[in-house]
């Protein structure tokens, strides 16, 4: 069987992505096992940038706040801003701390130097403005996407004004307090005020599409398109708010799913400028359902990926990572009978395999489910393999 698998195995390069499949996809999705480390996000700088150079790739997308990542396709497209500032804001969830995406903006930015907008590299967040601790204010995008409108639009259209939002929103804290994702009861997501603006920020939206045409002459497309972005993070927020202050069983699993479909919106938004790049989780881009343990409890959902790709068909494309050790973290060599044993008695340090021949060469033999001792690092399913297009193994993770 080993003299199998080593046929398989491939370098991790862009032609060879490409031959997994019939045609480019459209929104090319690279998973990672665990965060916290540079490894796979240096092999995702390396493939990105061959993609660009030889596939016509123009887009990348983070798992990372979608309106802090404005300020990162800023500097890249403008040189708006500096680069420590960008590293500082333009990333959630303490990404901007990592080098590897410091050389990433770098790299964008030194690209698009000199070069016309239409051929320029792009950067998208495609998380909400979300963190474990909870949820943003909906201040800054709703009244972004008020702002847009009321200049552009007759304003005996606008369904309110900007002083009723900022009504409404009252203090920032009371929609970002910490304590609210543990206790429903400090949500003010079901408040009357929180209703209104749902209605309101429906209505804006909707605004927003009947000008469509108006707004194509009138306005910038980089404007159209952000205040988009505007319009679904704010309708996005509104939800998971409303959600946080749930009482119900279903709470915890209703707003994993409801940040995958905030992020599926992002991606499928981000596919209209061209093929699009996506790096994050595994557990954000596979095709079966995501699940995980939250307070003792197990919870299940349909990921980012399974939206996007129930949507999209064929024009979306899935790598899974697996890695065979991360000893740091305790994570010693896989048991030779799993998905990630097969791989690790490859030689060489990291591959591509095709996931269709791989199932086709292990034949009856069924690995076993590998159990990691880190809560961290969630290793590969044997049961996706069939609807995984292939898998990016690195062998030896080090600590960076």
């Amino acid at each position: 069987m080993t003299t199998d698998i080593a046929d398989l195995a491939r370098a991790v390069e862009a032609a060879a992505v490409m031959g997994l499949f019939a045609a480019r996809p459209r929104l090319l999705a690279l998973g990672e096992p665990a965060h916290g480390v540079q490894a796979p996000l240096r092999l995702r700088n390396e493939l990105f940038r061959q993609l660009v150079e030889e596939e016509g790739y123009r887009t990348i997308a983070v798992e990372s706040d979608c309106v802090k990542g404005l300020l990162v396709d800023d500097f890249v497209s403008t040189g708006a801003g500096t680069l420590d500032q960008v590293m500082e804001h333009g990333f959630s969830h303490g990404w901007g701390t990592y080098a590897a995406n410091r050389e990433l903006v770098c790299w964008m930015r030194a690209f698009n130097e000199r070069r016309p907008a239409a051929e320029q590299v792009r950067f998208c967040g495609f998380d909400g403005p979300l963190e474990i601790t909870g949820a943003a204010s909906p201040r800054h995008v709703l009244t972004a996407l008020h702002g847009f409108l009321a200049a552009h639009v007759d304003p005996g259209l606008l369904p309110c004004t900007a002083a009723t939002l900022d009504r409404l929103l009252g203090a920032d804290d009371r929609w970002t307090d910490p304590a609210a994702m543990r206790d429903p009861s400090r949500s003010v997501g079901r408040s009357a005020e929180a209703g209104e603006l749902r209605l309101l920020t429906d209505d804006l939206v909707g605004l927003l599409d009947t000008q469509t045409p108006h707004l194509a002459a009138a306005a910038s497309r980089e404007g159209r398109e952000r205040a988009c972005l505007y319009g679904r993070t704010a309708a996005g927020l509104l939800r998971y708010h409303s959600q946080m202050a749930d009482t119900s069983p279903s709470r915890l699993a209703r707003l994993v799913g409801l940040r995958d479909g905030m992020m599926a919106e992002n991606l499928l938004a981000a596919v209209e400028r061209g093929p699009v790049l996506v790096h994050a989780h595994n557990s954000h881009l596979q095709r079966d359902r995501s699940s995980m343990r939250m307070d003792g409890r197990p919870l299940e959902w349909w990921s980012a990926g399974a939206i996007v790709s129930s949507r999209l068909g064929a024009d979306y494309g899935f790598l899974a990572t697996a890695f065979g050790t991360l000893r740091h973290q305790g994570v010693g060599a896989p048991a030779p009978d799993t998905v990630e044993g097969v791989l690790y008695a490859l030689p060489g340090d990291r591959h591509l395999i095709d996931s269709a021949r791989l199932v086709a060469a292990l034949g009856d033999t069924r690995p076993a489910p590998r159990v990691s001792s880190y809560f961290g690092y969630a290793p590969v399913d044997p049961a996706h393999l069939g609807r995984v297009e292939g898998l990016v193994f690195l062998k030896d993770v080090p600590e960076e």
